[in-house]
């Protein structure tokens, strides 16, 4: 399994429904290891926020 984004891209983040708050424009700062789970993920961060996310790949499309 490989990452679909690439560090540095720009990416929507929709928080879901645990995390309203949180949706909008994030850049991938990298990619963290698939688990056995064959979880892809990824940490983010916002240009708005001081701290960095981490986002399941479902969770992000392109920037657009």
């Amino acid at each position: 399994m490989t990452h679909k984004f690439a560090v540095g891209a720009d990416v929507y983040y929709d928080g879901g429904m645990v995390t309203h708050g949180a949706r909008g424009k994030y850049k991938i700062v990298r990619h963290l290891p698939v688990e056995q789970d064959k979880r892809i993920i990824y940490r983010i961060k916002s240009s708005a926020e001081t701290f960095e996310r981490t986002a399941d790949e479902f969770q992000l499309t392109s920037d657009k």
